[in-house]
């Protein structure tokens, strides 16, 4: 059905059956323009056949063009892209021509549509991968990074049986620091690291209970330098 220049183009829902590798090409000036025309539906893809079709019926310094794909597909993507496509001063009018189909045609036709039919459906099957599952650490069970500090310090805690006066740990009672705590060479520097800090800890504890009335002569006095009034 043909629309007039200044009609907007309609919906229009297509089957397969309506679909074709034959375009037939409306309101093409006449300006001997059909090798430019050719060469724009070209970039869509390989075109086979082409030529002017004077018994159409078209306006006056107009011209009706019969284009042939190789491809179904193009010929679509050709269609859907230069319907309305203002091409010296006209808006082309694209439509398919399946009336031009012969018997292989339309089986060629139906036959990729059905390949793309199942390709869809065995995309749309398949089951997303699966995640990896988390990589355990080196510090044994999976713990946030907040915890994992307080793990290695259980881990110094000393053994079953050894009884400690006190609630920290007990550095007496640790293996020497040439012992291996870990496989890895970093945790052991970790380990020692963590040794030390309790040893000095211990040895600052020990020195203010020495000397407890050290305690209170060593703080200054505050001296109040405001003007009094």
């Amino acid at each position: 059905m043909r629309r007039w220049k200044d009609e907007p183009p309609a919906v229009r829902v297509y089957t397969v059956c309506d679909e074709s590798r034959y375009l037939i090409v409306r309101n093409v000036p006449a300006l001997r323009c059909i090798d430019e025309l050719v060469k724009l539906f070209g970039s869509y893809g390989e075109i086979s056949e082409y030529r002017i079709l004077d018994e159409e019926e078209r306006e006056q310094f107009t011209e009706v063009c019969w284009i042939k794909f190789s491809q179904v597909g193009n010929a679509r993507f050709a269609k859907r892209k230069l319907d309305e496509y203002v091409f010296y001063g006209n808006r082309l009018q694209v439509s398919y021509a399946p009336q031009y189909e012969i018997l292989s045609d339309t089986k060629e036709k139906l036959e990729i549509r059905r390949r793309e039919v199942l390709s869809r459906l065995h995309s749309g099957n398949q089951k997303p991968p699966k995640s990896k599952a988390p990589q355990r650490d080196i510090f044994g069970p999976l713990l946030p990074p907040v915890y994992q500090k307080n793990y290695v310090l259980d881990q110094l805690k000393p053994l079953e049986g050894q009884s400690s006066t006190s609630g920290d740990v007990n550095v007496s009672s640790m293996p020497s620091s040439s012992g291996q705590y870990f496989p890895l060479a970093s945790m052991n520097e970790t380990v020692q690291l963590v040794r030390e800090k309790l040893d000095k800890i211990q040895s600052t504890g020990t020195e203010h209970c020495s000397h407890p009335e050290a305690g209170p002569s060593m703080k200054k006095a505050k001296v109040d330098n405001r003007r009094r009034i």
